[in-house]
């Protein structure tokens, strides 16, 4: 049992060097000798749980999707509106980013493989997927003009929450991701929304998750022995 447990604090320490590294050089200006160095394990400890570069950032994609779908489910179990919860999908999205080694990594070595077609669409597409089956309701709630196509809205929102991520990283290192999310819906709920719902547009950009979702399974398996 204490074998298993050492090798699970092991295996998180790799994935966390290497989310560390690719976060700052992505996935192909990051070494294995970096990668290395900045977990603390030797090549043998690397080779054991991870067979290559490759597999170790499918690994992280996969650990910041499963981190970013919890998001999803643990706001849809909130009593809030549909509405509100989009608002809250986006900001508990850069609450990650900011916080989350693994989510950062994920997402910036998705958007390199994505370059040349070597990155995944899965997580975009289950973002996507979410705000569209979210917009439905929302339109059914009264709080989106019925005019709007769910599946474009939902499209929309994910790029344009992307665009501001990216700009802010390279602007402030995300320092202002909030802020800027929230000038987002500042200036989309105005043409979104009924004028008879406008009265609630404070209220709907103040929206916010009371149960983030924090850290990866692997994290969670270090800090289990450690603790």
């Amino acid at each position: 049992m204490v074998q298993q447990q050492r090798a699970a604090v092991t295996r998180a320490q790799i994935v966390h060097g290497a989310a560390e590294m690719f976060d700052k050089s992505g996935f192909d200006g990051a070494s294995l000798s970096e990668i290395l160095e900045a977990s603390g394990m030797t090549k043998g400890a690397l080779y054991f749980h991870f067979r290559s570069k490759q597999e170790l950032a499918r690994h992280i994609i996969a650990e910041q999707h499963r981190i970013s779908i919890a998001a999803v489910e643990a706001i849809a179990a909130q009593d809030a509106s549909a509405i509100e919860q989009i608002v809250m999908l986006c900001h508990e999205m850069a609450r990650q980013i900011v916080h989350d080694p693994i989510v950062r990594a994920g997402i910036r070595i998705t958007l390199e493989l994505s370059a040349d077609d070597r990155g995944p669409a899965g997580p975009y597409l289950d973002w996507i997927t979410a705000a569209q089956a979210l917009t439905t309701h929302a339109i059914a709630e009264g709080d989106l003009l019925d005019t709007i196509d769910p599946s474009t809205f939902a499209r929309f929102v994910i790029g344009a929450f992307t665009g501001i991520q990216t700009v802010s990283q390279v602007l402030t290192h995300r320092t202002d991701l909030e802020q800027r999310v929230d000038e987002m819906w500042m200036f989309l709920l105005p043409g979104i929304m009924p004028t008879t719902r406008h009265h609630g547009m404070e209220r709907i950009r103040a929206a916010r998750t009371d149960v983030p979702v924090t850290g990866s399974s692997d994290a969670q398996d270090q800090a289990a022995l450690t603790n």
